[in-house]
């Protein structure tokens, strides 16, 4: 049952999935009711990997309320106590990171090589969240006559973690480190696209030493969102995904005045200036669009190139995006494998026709590609496109495609390629290559975006905070900054004297 290290072994196209995905009380579980079985998918082969049940109301609220239990006992322990279970955590992440990778390859459909950085990635941010949870402390203040206040940081309740499916088993991390550390229990739902990676990480926490049913999944559609949004017992939500289903959470969490943290879409901005090293422009940009077959929300999918090296910068970026080793997700030398589903690379295949119908020009890719081994051809192939002769109103330009597409845009002035930049609904992120230290800080500081890079992109280091402005949301992930989102501030005054009154 489940993937065990000897499924891990194998090939792509033969694993099966047969234990229960959800996980409650330290145990998976199937859920207790629930309407329809999701399929799951092996992207490089589109084989069926196993049915999911979605969860309904009373499992929902089974997993809360065992998440309640285990709160109780998690935040009265001391910050130290809890630094110690989340680094064992993270120790046997690092442990088991060729088979979570493994996992994370056969149901994501990325290349095993960046799999391997998401789970690096996941176990540094529980090592860092761990670090922090014995510094977490409030303030004392001195008033007169010998009186003082004090500030009492205090964790929310049960957390909810509603994750997507380009980086399941990270988000997972992302959002249960913070929660973890200050004291937070969590109930997770991953996509119903990803479902498998998430209850490993579950079972993780348990064997660590966390109380059972601190970290609790339950697997669905919106449905089953919907039940842990409007739960009564449900302090927070986090939510990773698409705008509309951001503004809906919003909406039902209105309803129960829940805090929200949302980590939506984009559509960000990449500006090269003539004098970048272009060398280097041309590894971040292909960086920044082609990670997980470019379905990933910080991409930086309109490349601004400055007109004097439009024709340079765009030959030697269609150069290399042409090299780019597409096929079996679990080889590894491959560098782009299958995206999630058919109607998503469906969808994507529809962004490009409609883009060429509004002038822009393909440049490179932009096709499906059948890999020459058989188990493969109902994989969910295409090769990374390139657009040329793009214009800012066009569709391809102002909406996330979420797919391996770059659109490449001319500008003359720094002045011009900021408004143009800027003009979006989106505010992710956003980069800049240039040689020279001060136009890159001014251009930075003009961008309205969460996350800027200067001189790389998409690196997301768990030490910095990561979130957007504008429709791409707002809260922040990783960094100090999470801390905030996942405590609340109790202020205490204590009076040493006789009370003042007015009566």
């Amino acid at each position: 049952g489940g993937v065990t290290r000897r499924d891990c072994a194998s090939a792509t196209g033969t694993v099966t999935v047969q234990q229960p995905l959800n996980y409650r009380a330290g145990a998976r579980v199937q859920p207790t009711d629930g309407g329809q079985l999701e399929e799951v998918f092996e992207p490089a082969t589109g084989r069926v990997l196993c049915k999911v049940p979605c969860s309904g109301e009373k499992e929902v609220d089974l997993a809360v309320q065992s998440a309640k239990a285990a709160f109780k006992i998690w935040s009265q322990m001391s910050g130290m106590e809890r630094c110690r279970v989340m680094l064992e955590a993270a120790r046997i992440i690092r442990e088991q990171r060729d088979e979570i990778a493994t996992m994370e390859t056969i149901n994501n459909g990325k290349s095993i090589f960046e799999a391997r950085v998401d789970i690096d990635i996941s176990w540094q941010c529980l090592e860092y969240y761990a670090g922090l949870a014995g510094s977490l402390a409030g303030e004392h203040i001195q008033l007169p006559g010998g009186s003082f206040g004090y500030t009492r940081r205090e964790p929310l309740g049960v957390c909810v973690g509603i994750g997507a499916w380009n980086y399941p088993f990270q988000i997972a991390c992302w959002k249960s480190g913070p929660a973890l550390a200050c004291g937070n229990a969590m109930v997770f739902k991953p996509s119903p696209f990803t479902p498998i990676s998430v209850v490993r990480l579950a079972e993780i926490f348990t064997e660590a030493g966390v109380p059972k049913g601190l970290f609790n999944v339950v697997q669905g559609g919106a449905a089953t969102g919907q039940l842990l949004c409007q739960h009564p017992d449900v302090a927070k939500i986090s939510f990773t995904g698409s705008v509309p289903t951001g503004m809906k959470i919003m909406e039902m969490a209105a309803k129960g005045i829940k805090p929200v943290t949302l980590e939506l879409g984009g559509k960000s901005p990449l500006i090269i200036f003539s004098d970048a090293d272009l060398e280097n422009a041309v590894k971040g940009a292909l960086m920044a669009n082609f990670l997980t077959q470019g379905e990933v929300c910080c991409n930086g999918t309109r490349v601004f190139v400055e007109r004097k090296i439009l024709d340079t910068f765009t030959k030697e970026v269609v150069k290399r995006t042409q090299k780019i080793k597409i096929g079996d997700p679990l080889l590894e030398d491959t560098r782009m494998g299958a995206l999630i589903n058919r109607p998503h690379l469906n969808r994507v295949q529809g962004f490009i026709k409609q883009a060429k119908e509004q002038g822009a020009e393909v440049l490179c890719g932009g096709d499906l590609y059948v890999p020459d081994d058989p188990k493969l051809k109902n994989g969910y192939y295409m090769r990374p496109c390139v657009l040329g002769n793009c214009k800012d109103d066009m569709t391809c330009v102002k909406e996330e495609i979420f797919g391996p597409v770059m659109a490449i845009l001319p500008f003359d002035t720094e002045e011009e390629v900021l408004e143009r930049a800027n003009a979006t609904k989106f505010g992710l992120a956003g980069g800049v290559f240039t040689r020279d230290i001060q136009k890159a800080h001014r251009v930075v500081a003009a961008l309205k975006a969460g996350m800027c890079f200067i001189n790389n992109y998409n690196v997301s280091p768990v030490e910095l905070p990561f979130g957007g402005y504008k429709f791409s949301g707002f809260g922040r992930e990783n960094g100090r900054a999470a801390i905030e989102y996942y405590s609340q501030l109790k202020t205490v005054c204590v009076e040493m004297g006789d009370v003042e009154s007015v009566f």
